[in-house]
Order: C-alpha cells, then sequence, then structure tokens
C-alpha cells in the first residue's frame, strides 16, 4: 500500500487542555496586547484575556452550567469570543458555535441538536436567538459580557480524548449540517501540527476576519496564533478597505484568507491605494484556490502565496505549505504525525500522480458526529481512515492537489453548503413540487447556490425568494432560481447534479 506521511518529525501529544496551552504561552509575556476589537480599537492583555476567563469559568461553574455542560456561542469576532470559549473548556464544558448570520429556524436546529443548555450572544443578534430558542430545551440567553463571578483559578478535571470539548456544525460529505465531535486533544495536537509547519513569528499581528465560530477561524487562527504568541485584530466581518487600512496600518507580514479575499486582491484597484510592502506571507483555505489566481494575488502583492487543507473533521489542518516549499496550486505536504493514501472507487490505494479519493489517518480526527453514528461510519471505516470525500494527488515531492469533490458540498466564501438543506426548505414551499441545487461558479465567492425547481401554476420566483431569505443564512440562498418540468434523477432516485451543470455548461 502507498502510504503518503509528513516529511516533519511527530509532535508529542500533550497532556494539556486546550486553555492550559492558551494560558502557558500567554505566561510568558502577560501584559502584551493580545487581542484587539478592530471597530474600536480595544485592547486586551494576555492577563485580561487570562482573568476574564478564569471570571466567566467560574461564574458558569457557580450556575450550574460549568462541568458537563454544552453551551452555544452566536457571536461574530471579538475578544469576547476567546473569553467564553475558553471558559467553557476551563470550566470543563463543550462549546458549540454558531453563524450569527443563521435564521431562527438554523440557530432552532443546532441548540436542538447539541442540546446546549445556555446561549451566549451579543445585542445585535438576542432577538433572532430568542426566536431560535423557543422549543429548545436552550433557556438561558446571555449577553458575552455578563454571568463572570468568582474566579475558578484550575482546569476542571477532563479526559483529554473522550471528553467533547467543542461542538463545530459541518455537512461533512454530504447531507444537512452536523456536531462535529472534538476533544481538547485533537485541538491541543492540530494547533501543535500547526506550529510544526506554519512560521508564525512571536508578536507578529494578524487581521481576524475569518469567523472564530469556524473551524479555520477558531482554531488555526484564534487558538494556534494566540499560542504562538501573535496578536490578533478582530474584525467582525470583512470588508476591503477596512483590511488593507490594517494591513498597513500594524505593517502585517502574514494573511491568512480564503479565495474570493485573494480574488480582490488581485483583481480589485482599491488595493493600489494602499502601503501593503510589509505583507510577505498570503495562505488561503477552506475551499480550493486555483494555481494561476494564487500566482496573480502573489505578484501583485509581492509575497509568497500558499494554501493549507482541512476540514472541521480534521481540526482542521491535514495540509499546509509554508515559504520554503509552497507551490502553486498545491496544498501543501501532510502536518506532523498525519498519514494519507488515494484510493480508487474500489478502494484501492493508488501511487503518486494517481487522483483518487483522499483518505487520512491522525490524532487530530474527530470522534465522530453528534447522535449520528450512520454519518460517523460512512466517513471513518473501520480501519480507522477519514475519507475527505475530496478527489486529489500526491505528486512526487509530497504535496498535496485537490482536483474534485466527490462530496456535493458548495463552497461559498469557505462556508459550507449542503445542497440537501437547500432543497428541504425549498421543498416545503407550497407549489414546489420539487427541487435541486448545485454550486456555480462565482468570482466573489468562489461558489454560489444555484436552484432548479418544479412548481405548480402561479408560483412566484419572487416568492420563493423572499421564502428562502427568512429560512436560510444569506450565504445559503441560491442566486438563481430557475423553474424546470422535471429534475434529472437516477433510476434510485439521486439527483444528478452532473446532468444540470452539463446544462448550464452547453448554453
Amino acid at each position: 500500500m502507498t502510504l503518503f506521511t509528513s516529511p516533519l518529525p511527530d509532535v508529542p501529544l500533550r497532556d494539556v487542555t486546550i486553555t492550559q496551552a492558551l494560558f502557558e504561552a500567554l505566561q510568558v509575556a502577560p501584559d502584551r496586547v493580545v487581542l484587539v476589537d478592530g471597530p474600536t480599537g480595544r485592547g486586551m492583555t494576555g492577563a485580561e484575556l487570562m482573568r476574564q476567563i478564569k471570571a466567566l469559568a467560574g461564574g458558569l461553574t457557580a450556575r450550574g452550567f460549568g462541568a458537563g455542560q454544552r453551551i452555544a456561542l452566536m457571536a461574530p469576532n471579538c475578544p469576547e469570543f476567546a473569553v467564553v470559549f475558553h471558559a467553557v473548556a476551563w470550566a470543563g464544558g463543550t462549546i458549540t458555535t454558531l453563524n450569527p448570520t443563521y435564521t431562527a429556524a438554523e440557530v432552532r436546529h443546532q441548540l436542538n441538536d447539541s442540546g446546549a443548555v445556555v446561549l451566549f450572544t451579543v445585542p445585535a443578534f438576542e432577538d433572532v436567538a430568542r426566536d431560535g430558542m423557543a422549543g429548545t430545551a436552550c433557556q438561558h440567553l446571555v449577553m458575552m459580557d455578563d454571568w463572570q463571578g468568582e474566579p475558578l483559578t484550575a482546569q476542571v478535571p477532563v479526559d483529554l480524548d473522550a471528553h467533547i470539548l467543542a461542538l463545530p456544525y459541518s455537512s461533512g460529505t454530504t447531507g444537512l449540517p452536523k456536531g462535529v465531535m472534538l476533544s481538547h486533544r485533537n485541538l491541543v495536537v492540530n494547533v501543535d501540527q500547526g506550529l510544526a509547519v506554519i512560521k508564525i513569528l512571536p508578536d507578529e499581528t494578524m487581521i481576524a476576519f475569518l469567523p472564530f465560530f469556524h473551524i479555520y477561524g477558531m482554531n488555526v487562527l484564534m487558538n494556534t496564533h494566540l499560542v504562538a504568541g501573535a496578536r490578533l485584530i478582530c474584525m467582525p466581518r470583512f470588508d476591503l478597505p477596512g483590511f488593507l487600512g490594517f494591513v498597513q496600518d500594524h505593517k502585517v507580514r502574514m494573511v491568512m484568507a480564503v479565495p474570493p479575499v485573494a480574488n480582490a486582491l488581485a483583481k480589485h484597484p482599491l488595493v493600489d491605494q494602499y502601503d501593503l510592502s510589509s505583507l510577505k506571507v498570503f495562505v488561503s483555505a477552506a475551499a480550493p484556490l486555483g494555481a494561476e489566481l494564487s500566482n496573480a494575488c502573489g505578484v501583485r502583492l509581492g509575497a509568497v502565496a500558499m494554501q493549507g487543507y482541512g476540514m472541521t473533521e480534521l481540526s482542521p489542518i491535514s495540509h499546509f505549505s509554508n515559504e520554503d516549499w509552497a507551490k502553486p496550486g498545491a496544498v501543501g505536504v501532510p502536518v506532523p504525525n498525519t498519514v494519507c493514501k488515494i484510493v480508487d472507487t474500489e478502494g484501492r490505494a493508488l501511487g503518486v500522480d494517481a487522483e483518487g479519493e483522499l483518505c487520512i489517518k491522525g490524532p487530530q480526527v474527530m470522534k465522530g458526529y453528534l447522535n449520528n453514528p450512520e454519518a460517523t461510519a460512512r466517513t471513518i471505516d473501520a480501519d480507522g481512515w477519514l475519507h475527505t470525500g475530496d478527489i486529489a494527488c500526491f505528486d512526487d515531492s509530497g504535496q498535496l492537489y485537490i482536483r474534485d469533490r466527490l462530496k456535493e458540498l458548495i463552497k461559498v466564501k469557505g462556508f459550507q453548503v449542503a445542497p440537501a438543506e437547500v432543497e428541504a426548505v425549498l421543498q416545503t414551499y407550497p407549489g414546489v413540487l420539487d427541487a435541486a441545487v448545485i454550486g456555480v461558479d462565482d468570482d466573489e465567492a468562489g461558489e454560489v447556490p444555484m436552484a432548479f425547481i418544479v412548481a405548480a401554476e402561479g408560483v412566484s420566483l419572487d416568492g420563493v425568494a423572499a421564502y428562502l431569505r427568512a429560512q436560510l443564512a444569506p450565504y445559503k440562498q441560491p442566486k438563481v432560481i430557475e423553474i424546470m418540468e422535471a429534475i434529472p434523477k437516477s433510476a434510485s432516485g439521486k439527483i444528478l447534479r452532473r446532468v444540470l451543470k452539463n446544462r448550464l455548461a452547453g448554453r
């Protein structure tokens, strides 16, 4: 069997929680500002971050919502996001993070599925949060700066391998969003795996616009960079002028982004109005970035443009590049402790340059999907291999290239959209008899959903679109809805999405 391994030595499996790892790093220089609220410039030192984490952990524990409890967090990037996340971890709880653009129906689904009993949020999302809590076991809505109490001085003991620390939601290779069960061991080892490859300089400033609720922003940007000694400027949402201004003013050396940002930096005329000479490294992940766009971005910025690869189910990093070996179009080499194989449709392992499904083993692999052993078994086989659903190949230098997706997920600005979820909502609209959703290329978002529906007479496309706006987050809403006579399906009833894509290509 041909196996592909990391060129780097394994990292040790440290017996610490993710918050203990964070505190070890913060105690080196506790007076240094480590988190900055981008809109206001308000800073938080390492000492203040540790104090607030312990105080909120104490408040949770005193109210009976500490050890063994599931806590939800729905908020934009801000210093307090790290406080709530790590307070739950320090108190021995489990945290599930929600996209703040979710509708009440989407909030309700995640609260019900995760079993969260408390929801932290900010005033801007209070109404949606309250509506989403209706009918769930979650009875406590708390603002992020509330519930602090007597500091909890020590980590509540947890089983580093068995205790589920984080429950981000992912659609995996198929289907509706599922809770991905990640342990302290998963997150800590993935931080250490990332630091073995990513060159982060102590005290350098990073722009944190990748959302912390998403695993990329959560563990690669927030946790890994804070452990490495970096300072994070939190942007609640990405806007190009604000981002460019931060890079210029703070002399930012490295940016972690997604392909739509690469597209903007490569093409937008506004870029020329800022001094970006400090920028030396541009990293893209969460969705494939073509070699041509990667090169264009690097040339315009005068920086090394490179990629990484991972999944929520991998905590999330499995492959990464750095300045020494980056190749256009490649997502890098396996990180330490990671073994990969490429298999054909019969499960046979393939060699160098052969394309097949990427399968991965390593200590960063999730425990499984919450409440869904069937989906877990489909993703992680009996031998422990996680099947990514991505078609890929390795070159003779050990670099990985992602070629296509077996899975049907649509990646909108790096966020996952499951066609099945959008189709299910479409089919609840009166007069929509059938529906299919595919991803189509988009210059700004990378991909966007497009819907095809079979509709009864009199159905208004404007009415369908308005209905979707009330049910789905903006990034999940189809950019185009088209009526057709019948949805193409296989004999087993599976939607033939390739037929729909070929139909568009033939126009």
